[in-house]
């Protein structure tokens, strides 16, 4: 056949998505709410790379094969009809296959119920190129792990392409592309809302979800990630929240340097030149820089049993408001220097570390000579005497009054939450089968302890407010006042 020019106008594609026609990302991530256009977008894109002189040759798959043929197959032969293409593709209804017959390349529609089919899929003309995952939240990882190794190797650029809605915020899909980053992976969010092709009536049929199915408008209609369990936090408000969070103000990390000093009673640490770094992949994340004459006090969480991330929470303790996040995997000296950096950035916080599992953390701050650190009393089982000691200790009797301080905050002022891996923390965050509030099976409660220990704590930071004179005064200026928790937040823990 002669060279032909086929002509695609931009206009035929939702706005959103053209950046992405001709991306190069290993993985490719479009996931969100129902009628968004992200399957019908993912069509388009692989029917205008068809076309392309370059090998293009896709396997369409689905967790069972049937599947595809009223969803993935159907929408290739809609739009090839609808951008009156049919004389330049052959459809094979039987075997449900599609053709260019410009350039030869394949696309082959496949299910994972039926794995000899699928080792035995081949290309009349080169190699598998591109795999697309439609519904990819029904799959499960060892499958899409198989489907990314026999896409490896020389040749053409290989891809593979992944839609889907959030059904589970504990789902492996999450875990392995947003939880940690991916430099050969680009994603997507989309929404009803970014559709203009979709008609009014289908909208307000979305829209009617919000008052009779909380769980499917968060999901299939806002896109957000699911939880099936019973949160002991509420559900819709934290995902209105995540809805409305705005970008930090700045990621990165504390540089800083230790200046030992020989003395009368031996060697001293201190951790001095302390400065900020911006990072993109720093572990630091800040929502609301210092201001000058403000109280912070920071709530810790190591890494104990079950979880992998250090984390510290800041509060502004005069509103409560979450103002910056730590949170990495770290060695304990370094989480223990990352935290004395924030503190002291934070107009010499109040710190109060989780003391459970290692008081290395606790201990390591005071060598550096970092001493506002939570204290709570103790008795020694001996002497009967009555001793402070640094740190939050949880136990049968802080835990639940911690817990407790939260939800009532987060119920009373969900707006002053800023970090979205703290409420989807928060999200899954339910009861057990005896009741006990904890982490989901395969979800982690790192942010939300270490936000409840930060709440728990601000009662013991007494602080200086200082409040500007009214204009009209002949003394210009501010005087001080000294407030001992003015907000009632908190409750001082008395661990024995």
């Amino acid at each position: 056949m002669s060279s032909v020019t086929v002509q695609i106008p931009s206009k035929a594609f939702n706005d959103i998505f053209l950046p992405y026609l001709d991306d190069k990302h290993r993985y490719m991530v479009f996931y969100g709410g129902g009628g968004s256009g992200k399957s019908y977008f993912v069509v388009q894109r692989y029917i205008y790379k068809l076309l392309q002189n370059t090998m293009t040759n896709l396997l369409v798959v689905r967790a069972v094969a049937k599947t595809n043929r009223d969803s993935t197959f159907a929408l290739f032969k809609q739009v090839i009809r609808k951008w009156n293409l049919s004389k330049y593709f052959r459809i094979y209804n039987g075997e449900l296959r599609v053709k260019c017959l410009l350039t030869g390349n394949e696309v082959i529609f496949a299910g994972l119920d039926d794995v000899e089919k699928l080792k035995s899929t081949t290309f009349e003309k080169g190699e598998l190129t591109d795999v697309w995952v439609e519904e990819a939240s029904e799959i499960l990882e060892a499958d899409f792990n198989q489907l990314d190794i026999r896409l490896r190797g020389l040749g053409s650029d290989k891809q593979i392409t992944l839609s889907f809605n959030p059904i589970d915020v504990n789902h492996w899909l999450k875990h392995k592309f947003f939880d940690q980053k991916n430099i050969d992976a680009v994603i997507l969010h989309t929404t009803y809302r970014d559709n203009r092709f979709l008609d009014d009536a289908y909208k307000r049929l979305l829209e009617s979800y919000k008052d009779t199915d909380r769980y499917y408008y968060d999901v299939y209609c806002l896109g957000m990630w699911g939880v099936t369990g019973k949160s002991i936090f509420n559900k819709a408000a934290i995902n209105d929240r995540i809805v409305r969070l705005q970008k930090p103000v700045k990621v990165g990390r504390f540089e800083y340097k230790q200046e030992i000093t020989q003395g009368i009673d031996g060697v001293s640490v201190e951790i001095k030149d302390v400065y900020w770094v911006d990072d993109v992949d720093g572990c630091t994340t800040i929502y609301k820089d210092i201001e000058r004459y403000h109280p912070y006090v920071i709530g810790g969480d190591t890494a104990g049993e079950g979880s992998d991330f250090f984390v510290g929470q800041v509060l502004d303790n005069s509103t409560g408001e979450q103002v910056a996040v730590l949170r990495n995997q770290f060695d304990e000296d370094l989480y223990a220097h990352q935290m004395v950096c924030l503190g002291m950035y934070y107009n010499n916080a109040l710190v109060g570390v989780e003391s459970n599992f290692s008081t290395y953390p606790i201990r390591e701050m005071q060598r550096v000579g970092y001493d506002n650190q939570y204290w709570r009393e103790t008795v020694d089982s001996i002497t009967q005497k009555v001793e402070r000691r640094y740190g939050f200790k949880t136990t049968s009797s802080t835990r639940p009054v911690a817990i407790a301080g939260l939800v009532t905050f987060a119920r009373e002022h969900i707006e002053k939450i800023n970090d979205k891996i703290t409420l989807e923390e928060m999200l899954t965050f339910v009861r057990n089968e005896k009741g006990k509030p904890e982490a989901q099976e395969g979800a982690h409660d790192d942010c939300v302890m270490a936000l409840a220990i930060a709440h728990a704590i601000r009662d013991q930071q007494d602080y200086i407010v200082s409040i500007p004179l009214g204009a009209g005064r002949d003394d210009f200026g501010a005087y001080e006042r000294k407030e001992t928790n003015p907000m009632g937040y908190g409750q001082k823990q008395e661990v024995f």
